[in-house]
């Protein structure tokens, strides 16, 4: 009898122990004990209170490998934009003294338990293109059809979680740059599917920043205090709880 089901190819069988191993690398990884700066534009604050206490996720909602490849190429591509822009004759500061071994600029607030750390931090550029500095650098890759949306929009209205970044970044690397605050942020995003670039300044917005920041502190004293913040909506088909790796521990609480 002939077998019409289908059989792994040898692409399948690489690409299965690929996925594994990426897989069992992202396990293995240290859990963060700290709210990323980066996070706290998320929309959901009982969202974030689960995702900074490591609150389990849903069966079946973790990163596959093929997720877990799509991250990674968007950080190879960020060090790409990286050696691009210093071409450009941008001087460009990824780490403490732009050593690969460097560390990371970042910043440390609440104990350690709110952490943040940035892209580049521009420090000059050529004269014709008149940005201030020092700037915040910011790097995002997208899809054609988000990239289309935050060219067409700008990253504060196509991407609040982006603008909320870029707030709370130039409000808390002041101390260690100053005058990083004062100066539009430069926020690249990179087109993944046809490389094509976006630049666009990003003036500080301060009031963003500081609910952000109230938002960290809100999120610490709820945890403290052993509370529940409340859901964004009040239906499970609200849309940012049908994409919510914690929705069924979340519905199964307390509103």
């Amino acid at each position: 009898m002939l077998d019409f089901n289908h059989r792994a190819t040898c692409a399948d069988q690489i690409n299965a122990i690929i996925d594994a191993g990426i897989e069992s690398e992202r396990g293995a990884a240290p859990a963060r004990t700290y709210l990323g700066g980066s996070r706290l534009g998320a929309p959901c604050e009982r969202a974030l209170q689960f995702e900074f206490t490591g609150a389990p996720k849903d069966e079946g909602s973790h990163f596959k490998g093929q997720t877990l490849r799509i991250f990674e190429i968007g950080h190879a591509l960020e060090d790409l934009a990286i050696r691009w822009l210093r071409a450009a004759g941008i001087d460009l500061y990824t780490r403490k003294g732009n050593r690969p071994d460097g560390d990371q600029f970042g910043f440390s607030v609440a104990g350690g338990r709110i952490r943040g750390h940035v892209d580049g931090i521009v420090a000059s550029v050529p004269s014709a293109l008149g940005l201030a500095v020092p700037a915040l650098w910011e790097c995002k890759t997208m899809n054609a059809k988000n990239w289309r949306e935050t060219v067409a929009k700008g990253v504060v209205m196509a991407k609040p979680i982006y603008a909320a970044q870029i707030a709370l970044y130039q409000a808390y690397m002041e101390a260690q740059v100053p005058g990083i605050s004062q100066n539009p942020a430069l926020f690249t995003a990179i087109n993944k599917d046809t490389a094509e670039l976006h630049h666009e300044l990003v003036p500080f917005d301060a009031a963003l920043a500081q609910r952000m920041s109230d938002r960290g502190v809100r999120i610490l004293q709820a945890t403290d205090a052993g509370e529940l913040l409340p859901r964004i909506a009040t239906s499970r088909d609200f849309h940012e709880c049908r994409m919510c790796a914690w929705a069924d521990r979340c519905w199964r609480l307390p509103a």
